[in-house]
């Protein structure tokens, strides 16, 4: 029996880094950590999720679905969290190195 690294099973599986498919596997699992932490955290601070809302100025539900790992949340949301429950956030810019063609939109 062969043994396999998991980053061997996601390139057989998911397909190797930079295809469509790994990527969206990849932000979906950051999606998923940061409910995760934003939930976290925010028990270490003692607050409720209606509390949070309050500070970040969006309703409980939008906190729930958050940490419940909803994908339709706005980067200044997400800011605006992390800035109530008095953490820091880095956001992770990679730049593909393709040329681009002139006239291209």
């Amino acid at each position: 029996m062969k043994t396999m690294t998991f980053d061997e099973i996601k390139d057989k599986y998911l397909g190797t880094k930079g295809t469509p498919e790994r990527d969206a596997y990849e932000l979906e699992l950051k999606v998923e950590v940061l409910g995760e932490m934003i939930k976290q955290i925010r028990k270490e601070r003692h607050l409720t999720q209606e509390e949070l809302g309050k500070l970040v100025g969006v309703n409980k539900s939008q906190i729930s679905k958050l940490e419940r790992n909803t994908k339709n949340v706005t980067v200044a949301t997400i800011l605006k969290i992390f800035r109530a429950i008095k953490a820091n956030i880095k956001f992770s810019v990679e730049r593909y190195e393709e040329k681009l063609e002139k006239g291209m939109a």
